[in-house]
């Protein structure tokens, strides 16, 4: 097995190739909104850290957000295209899970995963981490930091919602971005396990830019 695991969905563009045993190779570059320019010289980049090439693929895993809108859709359609043209199947991790994953090293007990969603906003999802396993304990959801509940705020916390708005969250845990070496040990223990994983991105609310016909409806 040698996955490709691809994250658009945060201020990380990164990817990732495991070998189903470890991440061989891994490369990411910090930048929200340079993700058409940065992702595919990284794809390159990790296939030629671990000498190997694109037909050695045998799967894709695609994170699928929660994210804004045009970053997410850059990684999705960069890694359906891929699955499409080698032939190999593609598989949707969503973003929040990955994060709690990597926070489960410090955390033991509840864990708030609160992203940026721009617009004074956050994704978010709560989860259960014992002894490094993690459960999610919610659908990914958006709203206003301040309006998440007293008892989902107090959780230790991370991803960008803390470090954006700090004075809501106090117990933030160090861990801002997705890294798709997580990303894809994740999709290879759902895939081993059997579990369903559909590449649908989360979006969880309309984009900013409309349509004309979407612009001329609301006129």
């Amino acid at each position: 097995m040698l996955i490709l695991a691809i994250d658009t969905s945060t201020s990380a563009i990164t990817v990732a190739l495991h070998d189903e045993t470890r991440a061989v190779a891994a490369r990411s570059h910090l930048d929200a909104r340079a993700h058409t320019e940065w992702l595919a010289p990284l794809i390159e980049s990790c296939l030629t850290d671990a000498g190997k090439r694109p037909a050695d693929l045998t799967g894709v895993a695609i994170g699928v957000g929660p994210g804004p809108f045009t970053g997410l859709r850059v990684g999705m359609v960069t890694g359906l295209t891929m699955g499409h043209a080698l032939r190999v199947p593609v598989h949707g991790v969503c973003g929040l899970d990955a994060l709690a994953q990597q926070a489960s090293e410090l955390v033991d007990g509840e864990l708030l995963v609160a992203t940026d969603a721009r617009r004074k906003e956050v994704y978010w999802a709560r989860y259960a981490v014992r002894s490094g396993v993690v459960d999610r304990l919610t659908d990914p959801a958006v709203d206003r930091p301040a309006d998440l509940p007293d008892e989902v705020r107090s959780l230790p916390a991370v991803g960008r919602g803390p470090a954006l708005y700090p004075e809501l969250f106090l117990r933030a845990v160090p861990v801002l971005d997705v890294d798709a070496a997580v990303l894809g040990r994740v999709a290879v223990a759902r895939i081993r396990a059997g579990e369903p994983m559909p590449v649908e991105p989360l979006y969880l609310r309309r984009p900013d830019a409309l349509t004309s016909a979407e612009r001329a409806a609301r006129a």
